[in-house]
């Protein structure tokens, strides 16, 4: 009996950590260090779109390489993600000369888009993609493939923050001044 108690008890912990593990990831933001070989894989995968915006110019990822580069999965339909857009355009004028490159990569229309970047104002380039593009976050730790999603990359190349849900723009300061430190 005493042996059946510890394994139940073994087996509750790590159910335990587990859920506090996949609990914190869905609340906020997943550091770098918790950047797995399959994400680097997927982020990789990201890093080669080369996707076009909403005047159908190419905009490939990879021009990007070697800054911050904070990149944003939204919708026009998506309320959550609309609001988050001013802080976004905020904190790219902000750290633009610090090496901050933002992008939104919209899952929707180019006609939607173009309207919406004619009414609000976007201090960065929005592109379009197909809804598969949604598969490629689920990779990058967005498991409910759900909007509005971010990832900003480091420098590096690395995943140095994936959120799922509004990013507040107090949450985006503090990560981007400490990316830009290093």
């Amino acid at each position: 009996m005493k042996h059946s108690l510890k394994i139940f008890l073994v087996i509750l912990v790590a159910l335990a950590a587990g859920a506090a593990g996949v609990y914190s990831a869905r609340r906020g933001e997943t550091p770098a260090a918790s950047a797995n070989p399959a994400q680097q894989a997927a982020l990789d995968k990201l890093l080669a779109l080369d996707l076009p915006d909403s005047g159908s110019a190419s905009r490939p990822l990879a021009a990007w390489k070697g800054k911050v580069l904070v990149v944003n999965f939204w919708a026009t339909w998506c309320p959550p993600c609309r609001k988050e857009i001013p802080a976004f355009s905020a904190m790219s004028t902000k750290y633009q000369a610090q090496g901050v490159q933002f992008v939104g990569i919209s899952i929707d229309t180019a006609t939607n888009v173009r309207e919406f970047q004619a009414s609000n104002a976007v201090s960065y380039p929005l592109v379009i993609a197909s809804p598969a593009v949604v598969q490629l976050t689920e990779e990058l730790g967005n498991t409910s493939q759900a909007l509005p999603f971010t990832v900003i990359v480091t420098k590096n190349g690395t995943i140095g923050l994936v959120k799922l849900g509004t990013l507040s723009e107090d949450e985006l300061d503090r990560k981007l001044a400490e990316l830009t430190r290093s």
